[in-house]
């Protein structure tokens, strides 16, 4: 995992940058309350569910669903029906049809992500406590990941790894690293389906270990125990109906020894 948390208060506007992050839930009530709990978010109701704040920063979507679902993290597009069109053209799956502001389209590997037309106003604060950090693409084909969003985004692709012990690859729009691709390794069962991650920032104030513990209060789990790694101290949790995200406190950066890629941890996706 390599981690490149955004410095800005708001997300960049690029093209192919994340500009939102989504959860599906089947109980709004228990939603609001666990993650109020956990990293303070306040709400207000939009019509199609709910907008997380933090202050007046609108940092997280809820959509109303038959059943609790995955957070999706949302890309930038000018042409959300173009996008949706030329994904399934490359090989992509569109999972629900595109209107003129968003799409949700499965990847040639299998992974599910939004694409979504916002206006030059729009706010999503990211970076502070409680709000987006980074989001990564887990596959077994980084291969055709990488190809397939570099044609679909125009991401410029850079493998930091050595392709075999760690193969990550960053995209990159305009000089700006956006996201990251991984190859699941051993570590990963057979059954694990390619997903994103998505990453939420705890301040140093917190930390990552308070914030793991706190799901516990909350009743959550803590499926990756609080790790150091070069990019902070991370865990990974999932919220009190089993959705799984990463927690990351950047501030607690862990250099590594040369030519040490790290150690993969394990599935947090595997009960």
């Amino acid at each position: 995992m390599a981690i490149v948390p955004n410095s800005p208060a708001l997300a960049e506007l690029l093209p192919g940058a994340p500009v939102w992050v989504q959860l599906p839930v089947s109980d709004p009530e228990a939603t609001r309350d666990f993650y109020t709990g956990l990293f303070g978010w306040d709400y207000v109701e939009d019509g199609a569910g709910g907008v997380a704040l933090i202050g007046e920063l609108p940092v997280a979507g809820f959509w109303p669903a038959d059943e609790h679902g995955a957070w999706t993290v949302y890309l930038s597009t000018p042409h959300a029906r173009a996008t949706a069109e030329k994904a399934q053209a490359l090989g992509g799956l569109v999972v629900r049809e595109a209107t003129e502001t968003s799409t949700l389209i499965a990847d040639p590997t299998g992974a599910v992500v939004g694409f979504r037309k916002v206006p030059e106003d729009w706010l999503f604060g990211t970076s502070g406590h409680g709000m987006y950090a980074w989001a990564e693409l887990n596959t077994r084909d980084g291969e055709v990941a990488d190809g397939f969003f570099s044609e679909l985004c125009g991401y410029e692709v850079t493998q930091i790894g050595d392709g075999l012990t760690l193969d990550y690859s960053l995209w990159s729009t305009e000089g700006k690293t956006l996201l990251g691709r991984q190859r699941m390794g051993s570590a990963f069962p057979l059954s694990t389906p390619a997903h994103w991650s998505v990453h939420f920032t705890a301040s140093p104030e917190v930390g990552a270990d308070s914030v793991a513990a706190r799901v516990l209060e909350l009743g959550g789990r803590v499926p990756v125990e609080p790790y150091d790694s070069p990019q902070g101290r991370v865990t990974v949790v999932a919220d009190h109906a089993g959705s799984v995200f990463t927690v990351i406190d950047p501030s607690r950066a862990t250099p590594l020894a040369d030519g040490d890629y790290g150690a993969e941890v394990d599935d947090p996706y595997d009960d």
